[in-house]
């Protein structure tokens, strides 16, 4: 399935969206600009550590290699219709996969 989390960021260019098996899912966040978001958060439908399984920035395609490590930690802070967030570092023009890798109880 799909399902947007935001697709109305016009000013800053981001477009992000939930693809979902089942109970499994993957957060997409796409930044269509050639400028590096700092801290640009993102609402989650569970809280908990999330992989980035994918960054079309990273060195192995030849990009700068910006991204967010191994793991992001959500935070109990309510954003886009969700319960949890992420605090992300978007690569300029790139996208980013996330899988949720370690759920809170």
């Amino acid at each position: 399935g799909f399902e947007w989390i935001d697709c109305h960021d016009m000013t800053q260019s981001v477009l992000s969206y939930l693809r979902r098996d089942g109970a499994d899912f993957h957060v997409v966040i796409l930044n269509f600009t050639p400028v590096v978001r700092h801290d640009y958060r993102i609402g989650v439908p569970q809280p908990g550590l999330y992989r980035e399984v994918f960054n079309s920035d990273s060195r192995f395609y030849g990009g700068s290699d910006i991204g967010n490590g191994p793991v992001v930690d959500s935070q109990p802070v309510a954003w886009m219709g969700h319960g949890d967030s992420l605090a992300l570092t978007l690569p300029p023009l790139g996208g980013l996969v996330l899988t949720l890798v370690g759920g809170k109880e």
